[in-house]
């Protein structure tokens, strides 16, 4: 009697496990098409502004198109005082990628090897004016201020990246 009445109790609970997993998942169910509905709608925005960057950049140059020049030495360039009150330098190897398929490529690809000192001097000013903690947290602004004042310096977008390697802070 004592397994049979075990059996009984066991089925109920079972009864009561699948009913409760029902209420649960139709409740669960509205708030999930909701949540699903806000990421689709947030997940869309973020598609067209990463399609307009790229329609405003030359970022689809393709390496076989794309010429580097290094800018020399590794540079060590002293930072604007932060917080801490102490002076701090960034050493950096820079790079400029030029685009060969470029209207303004031919005019300009002599000149650059010529004007590696006045790249250098943009590249100092705009480094040196950012804190330790700004050159850490976001190197991908200056290397944005940085080739916007070279392209800017030739009123041309033939160089359309700048990258750094052996990035130190001291």
């Amino acid at each position: 009697m004592k397994k049979n009445l075990i059996s009984i109790l066991i089925l109920a609970l079972m009864v009561v496990n699948v009913v409760l997993t029902a209420i649960m998942m139709f409740s669960v169910t509205g708030t999930a098409k909701k949540t699903n509905a806000l990421v689709s709608n947030i997940a869309s925005v973020l598609n067209i502004e990463l399609s307009e960057t790229e329609e405003e950049g030359e970022e689809g140059v393709s390496i076989a198109d794309s010429e580097a020049v290094d800018i020399g030495d590794t540079l060590t360039i002293p930072l604007k005082r932060g917080d801490d009150g102490k002076d701090h330098f960034y050493l950096v190897d820079v790079t400029l990628y030029m685009n060969k398929k470029h209207e303004d490529y031919e005019t300009y690809k002599e000149t650059v090897t010529s004007s590696i000192s006045l790249f250098k001097s943009i590249i100092i000013e705009v480094i040196s004016s950012h804190t330790l903690e700004e050159a850490q947290s976001n190197p991908e602004q200056m290397r944005n201020e940085i080739l916007s004042r070279i392209q800017t310096e030739y009123s041309s977008t033939f160089i359309y990246k700048v990258t750094f390697s052996n990035i130190m802070y001291q």
